[in-house]
């Protein structure tokens, strides 16, 4: 399997077939059995432990099932917490980088807001901008609309694409739902553990 610079692929299959287990591992949280994963250049499995936390931190951002945020912290500070835990930028850009997420993911208007103030949709995209502050090379998303109806879910789906494409990075997210497979350039179908096949998003069209 492997995903280019600038691509948005779907990872789809039966409950249980490895979905998340192989991002978990992509994304260093599971150590493989067997076999090599690289990240531009990076042998993941060969990381110490040190520097596997440091590559998961910098290299890698995570949006998960739940947006999993800070029930205490408004989302503008929800994105400013990451910077403050990895230190890779200073204060100001820091400050400026939010805002900016915060105005593409059309959130500036709810930066104050807390998470319980929050729609479903717009909690996943605090998530989506939380993964993207720190820049990484990676998003690995992990059924993100799983908790939202179809039209949430496609707006979801799309803000994903269109920063992952506009910023050049690689995305890979697993999903169930078909239908959310048409904003992707490549559909990977995983069976038991093993890649049977690849798709285009087309094949899965009704």
């Amino acid at each position: 399997m492997a995903v280019d610079q600038g691509e948005f692929v779907a990872l789809v299959g039966p409950s249980g077939s490895g979905k998340t287990t192989l991002i978990s591992m992509i994304g260093g949280l599971l150590s493989p059995s067997s076999g090599t994963i690289t990240l531009a250049g990076t042998d993941v499995g060969g990381l110490s432990k040190r520097d596997l936390t440091k590559f998961r931190a910098e290299r890698v951002g995570f949006v998960f099932q739940a947006a999993n945020l800070v029930p205490f912290l408004t989302a503008r500070e929800n994105l400013l917490y990451v910077a403050t835990l990895q230190k890779r930028i200073g204060r100001k850009e820091a400050h400026q980088r939010a805002d900016q997420l915060l105005e593409e993911l059309e959130l500036s208007g709810r930066a104050k807001n807390v998470p319980e103030q929050l729609s479903g949709g717009e909690r996943q995209r605090v998530a989506i901008g939380r993964a993207l502050m720190n820049d990484p090379d990676l998003i690995l998303v992990d059924e993100p609309t799983a908790a939202l109806d179809t039209k949430l879910g496609r707006q979801v789906v799309q803000l994903l694409a269109r920063e992952i494409k506009q910023r050049g990075k690689t995305g890979i997210m697993v999903t169930h739902d078909l239908r959310m497979v048409e904003y992707t350039d490549r559909v990977f179908e995983i069976l038991d553990g093993e890649l049977t096949h690849v798709e285009t998003p087309s094949a899965f069209s009704h």
